[in-house]
């Protein structure tokens, strides 16, 4: 091959690389704004939690992930879910989040992990309960706004299934404030599992936990069109 073709074509091999790359990371009109699969030792340091003693970075097969492995040492004001790392640096508006989750505890109805978002404070936010069994309390997209956390989902399924003690699955949360839209994915990322109308909070972090179980977190993408302003801490 002529030498000349042949660094021709390796560039557009590596442009084309790239390219995917970012098809990747990127979706149109957002951008890649955080990014953690736990391998850096103190990814933890990333997080804010309720009780940062009930949660470790712990290894398995694939890596290091988040793990909740405790029942944390907190209480909130209105009925809630009180095992909660929060994201420090992340606040956003509009957003889409993937993340790995693991569930580690006991079979039952209300077997769950949470997923947190548009949290302003300990009484005003929006979350995610994923759970065996629905029913008013469980497996539904929830607010929490001064007072006991209140269903909120238009659309969601009779239960979801965890599978054994630490199967790993994909969740999905595609949020869009304006026309107030929440949608909620579980493996099958081409039909979501839960969705709401909302427009109580506009902005607010992202987070991870359960109400009252244990679970690994990993491999979390978050994209957004922008960042929004650094707030103080949550819980202090």
């Amino acid at each position: 091959m002529d030498k000349k073709i042949y660094i021709v074509t390796l560039f557009l091999i590596i442009i084309n690389s790239l390219v995917c790359i970012s098809q990747q990371n990127d979706i149109s009109g957002y951008k890649l704004v955080y990014s953690q699969d736990f391998e850096n030792v103190k990814a933890q340091d990333d997080f804010e939690m309720t009780d940062a003693k009930a949660w470790r970075i712990t290894k398995g097969k694939s890596g290091h992930t988040l793990e909740l492995f405790g029942e944390s040492d907190y209480r909130a004001r209105v009925r809630s879910p009180f095992n909660i790392a929060l994201l420090k640096e992340v606040i956003v508006g509009d957003f889409i989040m993937e993340v790995d989750l693991a569930q580690s505890g006991r079979e039952y109805g209300h077997r769950d992990l949470c997923l947190f978002f548009g949290f302003n404070d300990p009484t005003n936010f929006y979350y995610v309960h994923i759970a065996s069994q629905a029913d008013n309390n469980a497996n539904n997209i929830f607010i929490v706004n001064d007072e006991p956390r209140t269903n909120i989902a238009d659309k969601t399924t009779n239960g979801t299934n965890w599978g054994k003690t630490n199967s790993w699955h994909k969740a999905r949360i595609e949020r869009n404030v304006e026309e107030g839209s929440i949608k909620v994915y579980f493996d099958d990322m081409n039909k979501p599992i839960m969705e709401a109308s909302d427009k109580h909070f506009a902005e607010g972090r992202i987070g991870f936990g359960s109400f009252d179980d244990t679970g690994r977190f990993d491999n979390i993408k978050i994209w957004a069109p922008k960042l929004l302003e650094k707030k103080k801490g949550i819980f202090r």
